[in-house]
Formats: structure tokens, sequence, C-alpha cells
């Protein structure tokens, strides 16, 4: 799942979303709670769609930040970070609390509707079924790196654009 970057330094890839070409049509929630929980029920999705004013659609998913402050946060020891920088969450230890919730800046994490439980995204073991089955390719498996050079690029595309 880690990929190898400058320096063999491995990066942690996660969801990724292209807001200019999601749509908002919602595939990956409903793919995303088939997958892990047998219904198409988007409540139930590891990865939400909000959004942004009238135009702009972003799917939110966990970031496999480096110090997750959700892990720091849980005050049960119920979350931990495996060696792929994914969350994972001991039910018999989760008591819904929530503080991992109100931790995680992304908003990656929820109290699932049924169960009182913390729930993220973990990727589907390495193949996302929500990247597979988006229509409009919105999607990628991703890392921060990747992220940054693609914005570097956007900015200065368009900082080109306007001088010429």
């Amino acid at each position: 799942m880690d990929s190898e970057g400058r320096r063999g330094i491995m990066l942690k890839k996660f969801v990724g979303v292209d807001p200019d070409k999601c749509t908002g049509c919602r595939i990956c929630e409903l793919v995303c709670s088939f997958e892990k929980e047998g219904v198409y029920n988007p409540r139930k999705s590891r990865i939400r769609v909000v959004r942004l004013g009238t135009v702009v659609n972003v799917a939110i998913t966990c970031r496999l930040c480096d110090e997750p402050a959700c892990v720091r946060a849980c005050p049960r020891d119920a979350l931990t970070q495996d060696e792929n920088g994914v969350i994972r969450v001991d039910n018999d230890k989760c008591d819904g609390c929530g503080w991992c919730v109100e931790a995680c800046e992304f908003g990656a994490i929820m109290i699932h509707p049924e169960l009182g439980k913390a729930y993220v995204c973990d990727l589907c073991d390495g193949d996302p079924q929500c990247v597979k089955w988006c229509p409009e390719e919105a999607l990628e498996l991703t890392t921060e790196e990747i992220v940054a050079q693609k914005a570097r690029i956007s900015t200065t595309r368009k900082l080109f654009e306007e001088f010429v």
C-alpha cells in the first residue's frame, strides 16, 4: 500500500479527490456502504461527499495522518494505526464517546448510526472500491506528495494563463 518517494521514504496512500471531476453523484458512498455493510446506505459509508458552495463537491475520507489525532484522543485506546497508516477500530474497546470524531481535522471518522461505535475508511485492504467505481475517475489512491505536486502544477498553470 505504501509507495517509495524520493530518498526512499515510504509514503502512505489514501483516497484523494479531484473536485474538478467530482459531480457529487455519491456512487462512492453507495459502493462503500455495500462493500462494508452489505447495504446501499450512505449513512454507513466510510467516505462522505460534501458540497462546498453551489458547484464544488469534495469526498472526505481518512488521510492516514503521520500522527493521527484521533488515535491520541481515544480514552479507551480503541483506535490504532497499522504499519500502512490505516486506522483500525477495536469495537470491543470503543464505547462511541466521539472524541476521535472531534479530534479528526478532516472529518473522516464517524459514529456508526446503528452500532454506536467509531468507523473509518480502511482502504478496503488496499483496493478501495470507491476509487474503482467512481464514474468520473474523480477518486484516486494517492499520497500527500502527489497532491502537493498537483497543486503546484495547477497554480503554475493558472499563473501562466494570467500572464499569457
